[in-house]
């Protein structure tokens, strides 16, 4: 069973291009255009890793980290975060809401995925492929 990846972006092009990378990497990919999208999804169908943009329309990518984070069903998913504008505030702040990575585009779609499968492979990487949803 393959790691599950939910990507969140508000533009199309972003999506498609992730999305094309993780598919090539194995991952089963499911989508959202925004922050109150992705906690639908994760509701229905937990992701073992969110690739998510820090700005959104609806709810932002940081308020989004924040709620994934601080509920006990969703706090292991590793999440990594995708900025057009990199600044070290956003940085601090997916940081110390729990980020793993925080990538500026344009991005490597292919480099993104390896990098997402080496957090996921550490022992303290979220879920494991063979593990069920808690929701």
């Amino acid at each position: 069973m393959p790691y599950k990846v939910l990507i969140v972006d508000d533009e199309s092009h972003v999506l498609r291009v992730a999305e094309l990378g993780f598919c090539r990497a194995g991952f089963e990919v499911v989508t959202a255009r925004n922050g109150q999208q992705a906690l639908e999804r994760i509701a229905a169908d937990l992701p073992h890793l969110m690739v998510m943009d820090v700005q959104m329309p609806i709810m932002d990518g940081l308020e989004t980290l924040r709620r994934v984070k601080s509920n006990p069903l969703t706090a292991g998913i590793v999440v990594i975060m995708l900025t057009a504008r990199g600044t070290s505030i956003n940085r601090l702040a997916a940081e110390a809401e729990g980020a793993v990575l925080f990538v500026t585009k344009p991005f490597s779609p292919t480099q993104l995925a390896l990098e997402a499968q080496r957090f996921l492979s550490k022992p303290t990487g979220g879920l494991k492929p063979n593990e069920t949803s808690p929701l």
